[in-house]
C-alpha cells in the first residue's frame, strides 16, 4: 500500500537516497560541521552581544532599542 502522506514520502525518499550511497555518511558529516562552523563559530567572533556588553541593566537596553528604532534617518 502506497502512503498517501506527502512529508513521509519525502523523508523515504531521501532516506533511502542517503542510505544507498557510499560517500552518504560523509557528506551528513560535511553537512553539520558547516552548520556547526556558521551558527555557532560565526556567532561568536562576528556577532557579539552588543547590548549586554554595553548597557548593564534591561532599562537601558529597553531604551537604547526603542531610542534606535525611532530615530530618523538623517
Amino acid at each position: 500500500m502506497q502512503n498517501k502522506n506527502i512529508f513521509l514520502r519525502a523523508f523515504n525518499f531521501y532516506y533511502e537516497g542517503f542510505r544507498s550511497m557510499t560517500l552518504g555518511r560523509t557528506l551528513w558529516l560535511i553537512i553539520l560541521i558547516k552548520l556547526f562552523v556558521m551558527f555557532v563559530i560565526l556567532k561568536l567572533f562576528f556577532f557579539p552581544n552588543f547590548l549586554k556588553t554595553n548597557f548593564s541593566t534591561d532599562e537601558e537596553r529597553s531604551d537604547y532599542v526603542i531610542e534606535q528604532l525611532t530615530k530618523p534617518n538623517n
